[in-house]
């Protein structure tokens, strides 16, 4: 192998004796990268650059320098300087018994409006779990380019909820920020919140309502209302239903019904048997509203027959919600008289979880 080496260096020393001398620099590289410099030189660089990614060097710089503490920590040299603000921990709440989804508020620390911020997240204060919030709010386990957003894409000052979480779950977030090339943060101090259990509550005031008699021709409400009362944490809120057995006031003995019907029960021609809500309200949350066709008024009724109908509603989670419905019926002239004319009316509620 040596001799081979001896023969061509004679060769080009030949080829050298007769021809212009070219000097051939060749920098270390690999398939995949290549050192422009063996070195940085008196003063470093700070303009080093491809198309994704940058180099900012400074001679002289110590990179072990540091002062800390267990909370806090101050790097040193120029680079440190260059950085954008570490944020503080943001605001992270659940305002409304949420069990899927926590509001979290950036503080965005004094940096400019362009810097652009990622959030982590953990449901173990990140000893071994480290998540990241989405740029479409929900968690993934990658953090990409596309998830640094500026303070108004993370909603400002009204923040935004990160969706999509375990029921009856702590978990924990942290921030950095990023403001141009050289400048991103590490993680600032951690804030905590839990989501809850899905919840649902409901009852009626009342078992029995006693019309007593009839008169023809007059429209006679119930001496009692139902109020019913509802509350849940579903994410979009919630439903009271009314359902009859009967379709009206029946009497078995003479196998005659005082049909249900959705009707203005005062026009003289008409008898009927039907719901009117009179109130909805809530402590928070909702708003709970009465659903046609029993958002009616004066001696306007809605059908309460054998078909499942819904009569409260709400959209949102609902604290204290509280729903009151009113009876009417009325008879005729011709209407069998009975002593035992009735209905079971079953009232149901839902929560849209």
């Amino acid at each position: 192998m040596l001799r081979e080496i001896k023969i061509k260096l004679k060769k080009l020393a030949s080829f050298l004796s007769t021809s212009t001398f070219v000097f051939l620099l060749v920098m270390p590289a690999s398939t995949n990268y290549q050192l422009k410099d063996f070195g940085f030189g008196s003063g470093g660089t700070s303009t080093a650059s491809s198309g994704n990614y940058s180099l900012d060097a400074i001679a002289g710089e110590i990179s072990s320098g540091k002062l800390s503490s267990a909370t806090f920590g101050i790097g040193s040299g120029l680079t440190y300087t260059n950085q954008a603000n570490v944020p503080v921990a943001p605001t992270f709440t659940n305002p409304n018994n949420y069990y899927n989804k926590l509001q979290l508020i950036i503080d965005t620390s004094g940096n400019p409006a362009d810097t652009k911020f990622a959030i982590a997240i953990s449901t173990d204060n990140f000893a071994t779990i480290t998540n990241y919030v989405q740029s479409d709010n929900t968690v993934g386990t990658v953090l990409g380019i596309e998830d640094y957003q500026a303070y108004a894409s993370w909603g400002g000052a009204s923040g935004f909820y990160v969706i999509g979480l375990a029921a009856n779950t702590t978990y924990q977030v942290k921030v950095k920020a990023m403001q141009g090339k050289f400048t991103e943060t590490g993680f600032g101090l951690v804030s905590t919140a839990a989501t809850v259990n899905p919840t649902m509550s409901f009852g009626i005031n009342i078992n029995t309502i006693n019309f007593g008699n009839l008169p023809a021709g007059t429209v006679v409400n119930s001496p009692q209302s139902v109020t019913a009362s509802f509350a849940t944490n579903g994410e979009t809120g919630g439903k009271v239903y009314i359902i009859g057995k009967n379709a009206g006031l029946l009497s078995a003995s003479k196998s005659y019904t005082i049909a249900s019907a959705t009707a203005d029960l005062s026009s003289a021609a008409v008898q009927g048997f039907g719901a009117q809500g009179t109130s909805a309200t809530q402590s928070s949350g909702g708003p709970l509203s009465i659903v046609a066709p029993y958002n009616v008024a004066a001696s306007n009724v809605g059908i309460v027959d054998t078909a499942v109908r819904e009569i409260f509603s709400s959209a949102n989670p609902i604290v204290g919600g509280s729903g009151i419905f009113l009876l009417k019926a009325k008879s005729l002239a011709l209407t069998p008289a009975a002593s035992d004319y009735s209905e079971i009316l079953t009232v149901i509620a839902s929560g849209s979880f």
